[in-house]
């Protein structure tokens, strides 16, 4: 009965459409002969009449036995035996210039004491840090470094973008009112007499804060002038953060080298229209220092171009008012010993000294062995993995000179404050 039912089906189907079947088109709709066995329906829960298909366990990823092996799990071992050199202080004092003192340790008193004892041990003699976001921020702050340890440390402002702003409402935020950069200015001067050296711009000035109709904010939209021009006439530096690694703007794909970072952080990933490409970011920063070259500009990171030294030094040529900091990229620039030195060496008047800790004091001995010596295959940090790419790196072994101009002298020369704080602890 269900056989003549089909077949009924497929006669009416055909003389709707004006088709005659054949013999072929009605037999390859008919069911299966009954001899063929048909699958069994997928087990119920609980239904004792069907039998499972048991699932094998999955096959782990993790490179034994043959098997395939993970990226996420992939921590190898480097088998070579080199000679190695061991840093535990700098070889001349240090100014680190780019610290966040507030973001890794919350005001916590007792973490302060603990690292003003690794900074002790290491040579630093000032750090940096660049958490002062005007308003209450900036109040409580100067409190926790500059009340017992004022000659350690030279705080740096920020702009308050979002002000008394909703956080999910960009079109309340305080800059897209008239006069914002205004204001701003004003802010700095009085933070200025409070004993502020600084501004440091964060990289959501072009990646993260938007207009009110949804458009990333643009880092040389001629509303933000006026606080670049400030900053000029108070002699204070601007550190901006604009862009991240060329990696993060890529596809995360196999070819991608920083695949196992960005696949633990995908926020990390810049990739899509959504976003401004590298070079879109750093051209608009670029503007914003030719128009105001009376203002002195630190490129935070090796100014986003660690990948390509060339592009760096072309850009340290063309404006005579940009520098760069180290902080966060020897792990770009000990894979590249070669280039590295010979570009530190060549632009040593424009190179600061920087980490972006406060780290574990590991880390500030990877620097140490980084700059001064010629140490080969060795780790730039603590972690495992290792945080910006599975590789190691050498050491530029610099000249006494350009050690001196990047541990210190630069910073002492750009940054209010320093000089004095330097001479307190001779």
């Amino acid at each position: 009965m269900p056989r003549l039912r089909s077949i009924l089906h497929i006669l009416a189907l055909a003389a709707a459409l004006g088709v005659c079947p054949g013999p072929a088109m009605v037999v390859a709709q008919l069911p299966a002969p009954a001899s063929v066995a048909e699958p069994k329906p997928a087990a119920a829960p609980g239904d004792p009449t069907i039998d499972p298909v048991p699932q094998a366990d999955p096959v782990p990823l993790d490179g034994e036995s043959g098997r395939d092996l993970s990226v996420r799990l992939f921590t190898p071992k480097s088998q070579l035996r080199v000679s190695r050199i061991e840093i535990k202080s700098a070889k001349f004092p240090v100014v680190d210039v780019h610290t966040h003192f507030f973001h890794k340790m919350r005001h916590n008193a007792q973490a302060l004491e603990d690292f003003l004892a690794v900074m002790d041990r290491n040579g630093i003699r000032v750090c940096v840090s660049l958490d002062g976001k005007l308003g209450a921020q900036l109040d409580s702050h100067i409190d926790f470094l500059y009340s017992k340890h004022r000659d350690r440390f030279v705080i740096f402002a920020n702009v308050d973008w979002q002000g008394d702003g909703a956080d999910d409402d960009p079109a309340s935020w305080a800059c897209l009112r008239p006069g914002f950069g205004e204001r701003t200015a004003e802010q700095l001067a009085a933070a200025v007499d409070r004993g502020v050296a600084g501004l440091k711009v964060f990289k959501l000035l072009g990646l993260g804060y938007r207009d009110a109709d949804g458009k990333l904010l643009a880092i040389d939209d001629p509303r933000w002038d006026p606080i670049w021009a400030a900053c000029g006439k108070l002699g204070i530096p601007v550190l901006i953060h604009s862009g991240d690694p060329v990696a993060f703007f890529e596809p995360v794909d196999r070819f991608n080298e920083r695949w196992e970072e960005l696949s633990r952080n995908p926020s990390w990933g810049f990739h899509g229209p959504q976003f401004p490409s590298l070079d879109e970011l750093l051209q608009a920063r670029n503007r914003v220092i030719a128009r105001h070259p009376k203002t002195q500009f630190i490129g935070a990171h090796m100014a986003s171009s660690e990948h390509d030294l060339e592009v760096a030094g072309k850009w340290l040529d063309a404006y005579p008012n940009l520098s760069l900091d180290i902080a966060s990229r020897i792990s770009e620039l000990g894979r590249q010993p070669y280039t590295s030195r010979e570009f530190m060496i060549r632009y040593a008047d424009r190179v600061l000294f920087g980490t972006d800790g406060p780290w574990p004091e590991m880390r500030l001995h990877a620097y140490w062995r980084f700059l001064e010596t010629k140490d080969q295959a060795f780790d730039y940090s603590e972690k495992t993995p290792p945080p910006q790419g599975l590789w190691q790196i050498h050491g530029v072994g610099l000249p006494d000179e350009v050690l001196e101009k990047i541990y210190y002298k630069n910073a002492e020369r750009l940054i209010p404050g320093v000089r004095e704080r330097l001479k307190n602890r001779e």
